[in-house]
Formats: C-alpha cells, structure tokens, sequence
C-alpha cells in the first residue's frame, strides 16, 4: 500500500466502562499503582494485557468490542468499575493543597511504566517515582521531558551472552498521551535555533495523577529529517546528537512552559541534561533589561540541582568548538564575549578545558545535591575545585537520599497483609516509622507471602528464558529445561542493575571454584542475573559474556540464569520474588542505588557493598554488608577483599540462617531480617519522603531566596551582581597577617592569635575571619570565629583564645572570607584568602 497517512479510531466504550477510558488516558498512572484498576484492564483479556505490555490505552484500543459489551452487562464486573473510579476521585480530592509555587521538574527519561520504554535505568525510574510522589502530597510540580519515538532500546542475549540491541516505535495514539495543543485546538509548537537554523517542536502530555508531564518532540513534518530524529532515541551516540538533544530539553522546555502559561518559582534540573535551562532564562532576563551578572544571580537562586552519579561519563562534557557551533551567537544574546560564554561552563581535564554540563548547573543553581549521604560526600570532593579554598565540608552541595514510590514499588500480596496489621493511617503517611509495625505481622502469613512471591518470580522467569532460548533458535532439551528452571523452595538471589564496569557484577565470579563449592554445597542456592550495557559500553557488554561463559564452565546453568531485556516489567517481579538482593559496586561509584529499596520494602534482605543508600541503612540487623568502609591501595586489593567477605558471609551467614526452620517449617531467624529490613527501608526510603525533603532542604528555600533576588525590579540580583564586580576587583588588594605560634603543647592553656586585615576598601561586615582546625588526618573540621579587636587606620584587628573540647593532635589555619547576607549559603561564592 502507498501509506497517505494513519487514524486512530478511539474506542467508544459502553456507559458502565466509560471510566475505564477516563482512567487510561486523563489519569493513567493512577491505575498503575493501584492494584484493583489494573485487574479490571486484565480480565478484559488476560493474554492481550500481556502483549500490550500492561498498556490500558492499547487494550482498549484491541479489545473486542463483543467483550466489552459482554462486560457491560456483567453487574459484578461493572460494579467493580465504579468501586474503582470512586476510589479514583476520592484520591484526587484528597491531595494536600501545594506550598510553594509551581515547581518546574526537568528529566532527560522518565521510568513511569514499562508500557511507555522512555527510560534507561534508575535515573528515569527515579525521575517517575518523584513525580508519582508529588502528586500524592499534593506539590504544585509539573514535569518536562523528551517523547523518544524509538525509545530506549531492548536487548537480545544470544547463547554465548553477546548482546544486540533493537528499537522498537512508539505510535503516540497508542500511549496514554495526549497532544498539547493551542486555545485554538492546533498542535502547540515552539521554536529552538540549532546551527542557524530553526528546530519546531511540539509536545505531548501525560497527567500523572494531578501532575501534568510534557514530553517534547521534534518528530515534525517541518524539521529536516536530521532534525526528526533529535528525539528519536534517548542516549543517542550519535556525534552532536547529545548537545542537540539538550537543547531542545533545556531551551525548548523553558519556551514551552511559557507557551503554555507557566511561570515557575522554582527550576530543578534532575541531573546536567537539562542545564540549558539556565542559560535560556538568563536570556529572558538580559532580553529585559538586565545584565549577565545580574540575571545569573536571579536565575541561580530559584534552581535546584540534582546530580547522580561519581561516574565521570555520566556527566556531559562537550568541545568549546561544538558548543560554539550549536550555540552560535548565544553569547551575544547573553551581552557577553564568546570567551566568557564557554569558561561559564569550564572544566579543565588533562586534554584540555570541556564544556560540562554538570559545572554549568551548578553556576545556574544555588541548591544542589546528590542522592544519598555517601555520594553528596563524594560530590562535594569532585567538585570542589569549583569553590578553591574551601574545605570539602563546606562545599555547598548536599544531599537528598533518593527513595521508590511504596504504591508502584510494593507487591499487592504484601500491601494487603500490611494493610491488615499495619495502623489505619499507613498508606497515607508512609514516611512515619511508626507506622510500619512488622512485629505485628504473623510469622506464618508473612511467610507464606514471601513464598508465594517467589512462586511467581520463578514462573515469570520460566516463561521468559524459554522465550528468550526459542527466539535464540536453542534446541528442545533447553526449551524444556527452561520450563523446570529454579526450585520454588531454593533461597533465590537476585543481581539485577545497568551492567557497567563499576557496578561488578562480575564480583560473585572472582574465584570461580569457590562459587561452584558454594552453590553445590549443603544448602540450595539460585542466582538470577538481569541488566542491560549501554549499547557503546563493549566492558560492559563483555561482562554479560564472561558470566554467562563461566556459568557454563562452571556446569551451574540451572541454578544460575541470565535475563535479557531488564525493564520495568522485570524489575517488579524480581523486587517482588527476591530473597536476597545482590548488590557489588566499587565503593563509592554508587550513588544510590534504589533497586535494594524496593526490595527491602517487599522483604527482601539485601546483600550489598557499603555504598550509596545502604551505607545509611544498614544497621547490622536488616542485611549484610559485603566489605567494609575502608579504602584500598589497589583495585585488585579491594575486589579480593570484597570478594572474600562476600563468599564467607554468603557461606556461613546467610544460607544457614535462611534454611534453619522451627517445628512449624517457618525460617524465623530469617524472618527477623525480613521484618527489620522493611521497618527500616518502608518509611525511611520512600519517595514520599524524599519530596519531602526536597521541599524543606531545597524547593522552599529557592522559591524564598528567587522572590527575594527577583523583588522591586531584581533589586536584590543587581546588589549580588554589583557587589560580587567589587569582591572581584578588590580581593586582589585585601591582605591579611597573622600572628600565630607555629606549633604547640598547650597543656591546658589556650592557643592565642592574632591578624590584621587590610579591608582595601571593602565593608568590615561583609569579611569573616576564623580559625579553622582538624583533629587528626581526615577528622571533623571545627571552625571558630575571631573577634574584632578594633579598626586602627582603615585596619582591621582581631584576636583569639581557643582550647579544643577534645584533647588529640589538630592542625590549624586561619582564613578570611567575603559573605554577603544575599549569599544563599555562606560559601556560595568562594572569596578566601588563608594565611
């Protein structure tokens, strides 16, 4: 056929099941973590829910119009419909009224459902929970993203583990999205300049609850066809698709949100993708009247910053000629010099300075953060060459450990025992730990649902490595033993990430034999293995191979399994099913890592690496820890010593204790774990929580300090802007002396010292002078401040008597700093001298 075109006729659904229709287009997620509106989408047709990938929009468009009909006239079944949809409205008008303004929430992926695959791994799914979590409490957040035509990619394992990757296209009409369009009802559109020339986009929206989501698109019969495939694929390698891509996110997605009324109060990049954001926004405020500095200081105070990860490559980074060239004539919208517009964003690396992306949120954000107590410790150190002079301490990133949405993330069995023992008010106040009353729990239903879950964990993987061996052309043996593969009863492990390097999921494998002894010893073990490599990663993919190479070798292929195509789908049975949730990174390269979350919320127990969330878990009751917090000389060194504590604990911890049974067949040491690791992971590791969080630490306070900066005309920015042009030309001039005796036994006296400071004409207020000590290498910083002594002929004296609290060894240095009480931290600018 010469295709002309493509309709879409939308199902007209009868009177009792209208608000099936309602529910799968204006709400769709809202059935996503609601148990009894997804039964009713599958007994439309169990088998084609299946196919469509848990999409309702799809099945209603395939179902039988017979079928429905049929429904329509079953009194239980429409009965239920409007159960559900009351529940639905309830939900809606039960939503806090917002706090702040609105919150514009910026994400290169979103892991929403495994029926819309616009998402890599954890930063998307991360990037869903959060919305989904706004929404519950209520925050006036609205959400902006990519529509990626052909998604993330899906993977294929062939026998020996060599990975291929495959697209598939995303038809809108069959996603629960709907266009965005103007008041006129035409498709809205906004423009973007890349290289000269002009880049239309348009946008599709998904309401998450009460939290619209727009995702941009520039699949338009306008663009060249360059041009159509920006948002093609997410993660594209192509050269220069990256820097394009976002540009249309930051850029694009400011324009947007204006086209479409918005007017945030508060910006949050949820890593550097978005980071354009700043630099559109500074373009506003200079196309109004203001200058660079000024507009930046207004900008920087009403944004967020969210980095998630110590990897270097997961930070963008770009020549200074490639941005130049995309970004042509930026610097003259922006009133500034071509220089000045690429050393914005510098970062100098050994091959030269780079255009980050990371460097450039953080100078457009005055709140930043990582995602868990380890890694805002790990980022304030990779960053801290941005604020010289400053001790890593007072690097002003924190942190905002990430946490999973408790309604997605928690298998129906688990949430109905739960909600039969658990306090009345659980589900509405998950983050309170009170709530969470394990000990009330009966040890044999509570048994009894672990066990069920692993029953559907391994019918699940049963059906899909049979599938995955029949589509690789394996013979019938393997087919059939697909079909009898993992023992119901057997303690069931659970490794299931990203495969890259650093994540070592190769560490079980260190020494071979002592594995084989191990899993062919007294107590039955199975191992299940599932993730993808990023198509450019050949490590990564090399580790798939050596695993499933040595799972042969080893002759252990029916107890240990590799997964293809790891997705959301695959990752709720695996949190659901998992005994033991296997996690190795090589501290401290994760960040966070919320799969063990997940898992703990389900009663799995985790098995990991002292590393990003589970370094602030674990408590010596809820898990085990693999290693410990020390640092090693070598990697080999602490890949053996990982290794070795990973086998012993396995050995003669964790097997033991799990296949110790009471007279009644129940395993209550074991359960002991399950029950404290989902008291301590339910409430804490909520995304509830989380936004929380984000609200008190970050989203208030920059809606505060940006009303503050933007007030009488930008009165406060332009002060910034000014003063910060003085600090600039005065430092240079600023000296400090001081008098100190070197070292010192104090021996119960107090250390004494002296400075002056010449100001060079700054104001007295605006300067700090303090004693900064350490007690030992690597101890907690103490700072003291001087007292003022006097002003003698413009110059400022001070003095100070100090004795340390604690006896021990500390060193000591004495430094002055400029703060403005605009400054939304003390140290947001770094102007410091030591003496």
């Amino acid at each position: 056929m010469n295709i002309l075109g493509r309709i879409t006729e939308l199902p007209e659904l009868p009177g009792p099941l209208a608000p099936l229709k309602e529910m799968a287009y204006n709400v769709w997620l809202w059935w996503s973590w609601t148990p009894a509106a997804q039964e009713l989408y599958r007994k439309i047709n169990p088998s084609l829910w299946e196919e469509c990938h848990h999409n309702p929009v799809k099945l209603l468009l395939e179902a039988s119009p017979e079928r429905l009909a049929d429904l329509a006239e079953d009194p239980e079944y429409t009965a239920a419909v409007e159960a559900v949809y009351q529940s639905f409205r309830a939900h809606l008008k039960s939503r806090p009224k917002p706090t702040t303004g609105t919150i514009a929430y910026f994400s290169a992926e979103y892991g929403f459902h495994e029926s819309l695959p616009i998402y890599a791994g954890g930063l998307g799914v991360l990037a869903g929970d959060h919305v989904k979590a706004a929404s519950n409490l209520g925050v006036n957040l609205v959400g902006v993203g990519l529509f990626y035509h052909r998604g993330y990619f899906h993977q294929h394992l062939s026998p020996d583990g060599v990975q291929t990757e495959y697209h598939e296209t995303l038809r809108p009409e069959d996603l629960p999205l709907g266009a965005v369009r103007t008041a006129e009802g035409k498709p809205l559109k906004v423009a973007v300049e890349i290289e000269g020339r002009t880049v239309w986009i348009t946008a599709y929206q998904v309401q998450v609850a009460t939290v619209p989501v727009y995702l941009m698109s520039t699949y338009l019969p306008e663009n060249t066809p360059a041009d159509r495939e920006i948002t093609a694929e997410l993660y594209n390698a192509e050269p220069g698709m990256r820097i394009r891509q976002e540009i249309v996110l930051g850029i694009g997605g400011v324009r947007l949100l204006r086209a479409l009324g918005y007017d945030p109060h508060v910006w949050h990049m949820n890593e550097g993708h978005s980071a354009f954001i700043g630099l559109e926004r500074i373009r506003e405020l200079v196309a109004a009247g203001l200058g660079f500095e000024a507009a930046a200081e207004a900008v920087a105070a009403s944004a967020v910053f969210t980095t998630h990860t110590p990897v270097p490559a997961g930070h963008d980074v770009f020549p200074f000629d490639q941005v130049a060239h995309y970004l042509n004539g930026w610097w003259d919208q922006l009133g500034i010099s071509r220089e000045s517009f690429l050393n914005f964003a510098r970062e100098d690396r050994d091959h030269g300075p780079v255009y980050s992306m990371s460097v450039l949120a953080l100078k457009t954000s005055r709140y930043a953060g990582g995602v868990s107590r380890l890694h805002g410790e790990t980022s304030r150190r990779m960053f801290q060459h941005l604020w010289p002079g400053l001790e890593p301490e007072e690097v002003p990133i924190g942190h905002v450990t990430n946490g999973v949405h408790t309604w997605t993330w928690l298998a129906p069995t688990l949430r109905d025992l739960y909600e039969r023992y658990f306090p009345e008010e659980w589900m509405q106040e998950l983050s309170q730990p009170d709530n969470w009353t394990t000990d009330e729990l009966p040890a044999g239903e509570l048994w009894a649902a672990r066990r069920s879950l692993r029953e559907s964990l391994i019918r699940e993987v049963r059906l899909r490595l049979r599938e995955q061996r029949l589509r690789s052309g394996e013979p019938p043996a393997r087919l059939r033993a697909a079909e009898r593969a993992l023992d119901p009863g057997t303690l069931t492990v659970v490794f299931a990430r990203r495969f890259a390097t650093y994540k070592r999921a190769d560490l079980l494998f260190h020494d071979p034999e002592r594995l084989r002894a191990i899993v062919n010893g007294p107590y039955p073990i199975q191992i299940i293995f599932a993730g993808k490599a990023h198509p450019k990663d050949e490590p990564g993919k090399a580790m798939i191979q050596k695993i499933v190479r040595l799972v042969r070798e080893l002759e252990l292929e029916d107890r240990i399994l590799v997964l293809e195509d790891y997705d959301i789908a695959l990752a709720r049975t695996l949190v659901f099913g998992a005994d033991l949730w296997l996690n190795t990174p090589r501290r401290p390269m994760e960040a966070s890592g919320t799969s063990g979350m997940k898992a703990a919320l389900n009663g799995g127990v985790n098995f990991s690496v002292l590393d990003g969330w589970w370094a602030e878990a674990y408590d010596g009751q809820n898990g085990w820890a693999i290693g410990t917090e020390r640092e090693y000389d070598t990697l080999a060194a602490q890949d053996a010593a990982d290794a070795a504590s990973l086998y012993d604990t396995l050995e003669h911890e964790i097997l033991p204790l799990f296949y110790a049974r009471d007279a009644e067949g129940i395993p209550t040491g074991w359960l002991g774990r399950v029950r404290r690791s989902i008291k301590t992971a339910g409430p804490r590791f909520s995304a509830e929580r989380m936004v929380r969080d984000y609200l008190s630490s970050f989203y208030q306070p920059a809606e505060k300090h940006g009303l503050e900066l933007a007030a009488s005309d930008y009165r406060g920015a332009r002060e910034l802007a000014r003063w910060k042009h003085q600090l600039d030309q005065a430092w240079p001039h600023v000296k400090l002396e001081v008098r100190a005796p070197g070292d010192l036994r104090l021996n119960g006296k107090q250390l004494e010292i002296t400075a002056v400071v010449d100001p060079a004409g700054l104001d007295p207020e605006h300067l700090v002078l303090e004693l900064m000590l350490r007690r030992g290498p690597g101890g907690p910083l103490t700072t003291v401040p001087f007292e003022a002594a006097g002003n003698q002929g413009g110059r400022l004296h001070y003095r100070i008597s100090y004795r340390p609290e604690r006896p021990g060894s500390y060193v000591y240095g004495v430094r002055l700093s400029a703060r403005h009480p605009l400054f939304a931290h003390p140290h947001e600018v770094a102007f410091v001298k030591w003496a």
